[in-house]
């Protein structure tokens, strides 16, 4: 009778439970709805704002109930709530931060991951989804001039990108807990504040940290360094590692890297790179130089979500020692054992604090082999060009600027004849976003209020530039 009983039940939860997988009616109705708001999206992208501003009462969101709601109403209520609202990262006219990609076929490619839920985490459950990951990885270790041996893992961004390299420096350097305190950091000013997050979560928050000066283009001297390398060993402290960027977000200026570089290998400090903005700028045969050294780095964290436009949620971190990395993140559980039986390929899960692994490398792979690489090169340097004609047609407004930019991100103020300039140039800002049609941020460099543009979306193009000079112009006016 138990088993009977048991039988009843289970037939009665499968009527319910299939209806999760949908029929072929549901699926083509659900896929056309989603299409079409898709198309309407893109369709529209130039008339949409870049910012909208939140109305005072937001729409209240939609209740998680028993009853199923109709895929219109869901849709409508996305427009109107999600996609209406705040900052509008796949417009041309999002000049604010370090602006994000959205290319259309990393969308199929998560769309595809996401059907077929491959998990990329373990060799032994899927070899053809690790391989793939890794010939990225590799491929990007490659352009950045590391050797073959290198590998890395492809993160969710430049945040988990960092803290896998410090951790990996930590275990290689031996660093204990009872030896911390003895251990120094030498950092940028300029760095990305992820990189000291980072160093609190591998557990290094009590290491001395030195904020390295900076030259007049916001760039780490490493005279600076050197002196206080010197000093530092001479009172008994450990040179442990040195950040330094290629490419900030404040300035988008590229530290000396080669002349860090030596000095790393002098005092022995473990040489990471923050490329998370910049990296893929070394695609351009022209901007190379700027990156020399970048080859001698032990690691260094790139976005694809930044330089190579995919959708948000796609970074990587690359590292010449692998043994490093695979002792700092490996264990090896019992119900795991079965993963041990293939082996060709190191496996994610080994080289990351992640064990759960989402397919992200398909919305990479997929428009890399669909575009190939000559659209991405030209859109990059595209981009530079574009923060460099900028940069000359504000001055003709009457804008202070700041360094000349070396890559897409540039600062510029107001000074008035008369007033606060800091408070100036933040109404400035409020009202361009308020008119919505292109987004501007801000930051503050050595006491002072500086407005940021951010070249670094596909869509962003010489119309979006004009447009946001002319914003500036008549918001100056007014």
């Amino acid at each position: 009778m138990k088993i009977e009983r048991l039988l009843k039940q289970l037939h009665a939860l499968e009527k319910q439970s299939r209806r999760l997988e949908p029929s072929i009616s549901n699926r083509k109705d659900w896929n056309q709805a989603t299409q079409q708001y898709a198309d309407q999206f893109l369709d529209n992208i130039e008339e949409r704002n870049a910012y909208d501003v939140p109305p005072e009462e937001m729409v209240d969101l939609l209740a998680i109930e028993e009853t199923p709601k109709a895929m219109p109403e869901l849709l409508n209520w996305l427009d109107q709530v999600v996609d209406r609202t705040g900052l509008n990262p796949a417009s041309g006219g999002h000049f604010g931060y370090i602006p994000g990609g959205g290319v259309f076929p990393s969308a199929l490619g998560d769309y595809l991951a996401a059907v077929s839920n491959r998990y990329a985490g373990v060799f032994f459950a899927n070899p053809g989804a690790v391989r793939m990951e890794n010939q990225l990885i590799r491929w990007m270790c490659k352009m950045m001039g590391y050797p073959e041996t290198s590998l890395g893992n492809l993160t969710s961004g430049g945040s988990l990108a960092n803290l896998i390299a410090i951790t990996t420096a930590r275990e290689k350097k031996g660093l204990r807990s009872g030896m911390v305190d003895k251990a120094v950091i030498y950092l940028s000013e300029q760095v990305h504040h992820c990189v000291q997050k980072a160093i609190r979560i591998a557990g290094l928050g009590e290491a001395t940290i030195r904020y390295i000066p900076l030259d007049e283009r916001f760039r780490l001297r490493p005279d600076a360094l050197e002196e206080t390398l010197k000093a530092d060993v001479a009172t008994g402290l450990q040179p442990f590692l040195v950040v330094a960027s290629a490419g900030t977000t404040d300035t988008g200026a590229i530290d000396p890297l080669d002349a860090i570089a030596d000095l790393a290998q002098a005092y022995d400090l473990w040489f990471h790179v923050d490329a998370a903005y910049g990296g893929f700028f070394m695609m351009v045969e022209e901007f190379k130089a700027a990156f020399k050294g970048i080859e001698k780095s032990d690691s260094l964290a790139i976005d694809p979500h930044k330089g190579l436009f995919i959708a948000y949620g796609s970074g990587a971190v690359l590292i010449k020692d692998v043994r490093a990395q695979f002792d700092a993140h490996y264990y090896q559980a019992n119900y795991m054992q079965d993963a041990l039986d293939m082996q060709e390929e190191l496996s994610p899960a080994d080289l990351s604090p992640e064990l759960t692994k989402h397919f992200r490398g398909l919305r990479m792979w997929l428009p890399l082999q669909l575009y190939g690489l000559a659209p991405f090169r030209a859109a990059l340097a595209e981009k530079i060009y574009l923060c460099r004609y900028f940069y000359e047609k504000v001055q003709e407004l009457g804008f202070e600027v700041g360094p000349y930019p070396e890559l897409s991100v540039m600062i510029f103020r107001c000074v008035p004849e008369s007033g606060d300039a800091d408070a100036f140039n933040e109404q400035l800002v409020r009202r361009v976003r308020e008119d919505g049609r292109v987004f501007l941020s801000s930051t503050m460099i050595n006491g002072a209020y500086w407005i940021r543009m951010a070249v670094l979306s596909f869509r962003a193009h010489l119309r979006e530039i004009d447009l946001c000079l002319e914003i500036l112009e008549r918001e100056m006016l007014d």
